[in-house]
């Protein structure tokens, strides 16, 4: 087994921590789900693997050269941006074979022209088709309708059969069940 990510009682977060310790290992090939309630640190998690949150005790192990490629739930301003969706996939070294036709059309077609469903699954196929070894989606079904989830779940699968090792983190239990080979489920801090 080929691991890309180890991490060994992992707490994370911004000013202050927040998560609870995390043991996880993320192999080439394999797609794991993080999922859990609001405010447990899914997204954070994500953040500290890309090297943008601080680790506030216990340790992430990278093989050596690791590319990651980082999805977030952040909405880039496109307004008045005279950026077509070729030039976005241009900028990620992402190239557009295999998008699905409903997006393949509009490809030259201005970011600010698209409908918000149809930038968000190209800004999501731009992180997904960048060269990376490990891909960090943080709750990428957000704003696609039934066929962008259906494409993006055979793309997964696609994308793991190459080698990438993926971390989805995601509410949508349905599409966790359908894509991932384990599913790590994250409890908040225990109050008492």
């Amino acid at each position: 087994m080929n691991l890309l990510l180890r991490t060994e009682q992992l707490v994370a977060g911004w000013q202050q921590p927040a998560t609870q310790p995390l043991d996880l290992t993320v192999a080439a090939g394999e797609i794991v789900g993080l999922t859990g309630p609001n405010g447990v640190g899914k997204s954070t998690l994500l953040a500290a693997f890309a090297g943008r949150a601080k680790v506030f005790s216990g340790r992430i192990e990278q093989a050596d050269g690791l590319r990651i490629a980082l999805q977030t739930q952040d909405v880039p301003p496109v307004v008045g941006l005279p950026l077509s969706g070729r030039e976005l996939l241009a900028l990620t070294g992402a190239g557009a074979d295999g998008l699905p036709a409903w997006l393949a059309d509009r490809l030259d077609s201005r970011l600010d022209k698209l409908s918000g469903g149809q930038r968000h699954y190209l800004t999501l196929w731009a992180i997904l088709q960048a060269p990376a070894d490990l891909v960090l989606l943080d709750e990428p079904t957000n704003n696609l309708d039934v066929a962008g989830v259906a494409h993006l779940t055979a793309h997964l699968r696609d994308r793991a059969a190459a080698g990438a090792g993926l971390l989805v983190v995601s509410h949508d239990t349905a599409f966790v069940e359908a894509v991932c080979d384990r599913v790590i489920a994250l409890r908040g801090k225990d109050v008492g």
